[in-house]
C-alpha cells in the first residue's frame, strides 16, 4: 500500500510517495493551491493514480508545541480529506522540515542566480521535500511501533 505525503502551505501543497511496501518516501511534487474544492480534486487525482491506502498531513504546531490557526486549518483539511476519499488520514507534528528540506536542498544544489521560475521551481522543491521527510518520520514511527526494522 502506498502512502501519501501531505505539507500543507499557503500556496503549494508538498507532495511525497512511499514506495509500494509503504517503506521508502519519495518527494513527489507540489500542487498549486487554488480553492478547498480544486485542491482536493487535485488530490484525488493523484490518490487514484498513484493507488494511495493512506494518507498523513504535516501537522504545523508551533515550537513550544500551541496548536495555532494554521495546525487547526490543518486538522480540518485532515478530517475532510479522509471523508471526501475514505481513506484513512494522519496528522504528524511537522516542526523544522520546511527549514531542513531548505538546508538540503541548498547543501546539494549549488548556488546560481534566481530567476522567477528557477525559484518557483526550488520552492516547489522543497515542498515536496518537505511532505518526504514528514512521510519519512511518519513511516519510521509506524515501523517502531509495529516492531520492523529498516531491513527487510
Amino acid at each position: 500500500m502506498r502512502i501519501l505525503g501531505l505539507d500543507l502551505g499557503a500556496r503549494r501543497i508538498g507532495t511525497a510517495l512511499s514506495d509500494a511496501d509503504g517503506a521508502i518516501a519519495f518527494p513527489h511534487g507540489a500542487i498549486d493551491r487554488q480553492d478547498r474544492k480544486k485542491d482536493l480534486e487535485s488530490l484525488q487525482a493523484l490518490i487514484q493514480e498513484e493507488k494511495v491506502g493512506h494518507i498523513v498531513v504535516g501537522l504545523p504546531v508551533h515550537m513550544d508545541g500551541r496548536v495555532g490557526p494554521e495546525a487547526q486549518a490543518a486538522q480540518t483539511f485532515a478530517r475532510v480529506l479522509a471523508e471526501t476519499t475514505g481513506i484513512p488520514v494522519d496528522v504528524l507534528d511537522e516542526r523544522w522540515t520546511t527549514r531542513e528540506a531548505e538546508r538540503a536542498l541548498r547543501e546539494s544544489s549549488p548556488a546560481r542566480g534566481r530567476s522567477r521560475r528557477r525559484e518557483k521551481t526550488r520552492r516547489e522543491r522543497v515542498d515536496a521535500l518537505a511532505a518526504a521527510l514528514i512521510l519519512r518520520t511518519f513511516l519510521a514511527r509506524r515501523a517502531t511501533e509495529t516492531g520492523e526494522t529498516e531491513e527487510r
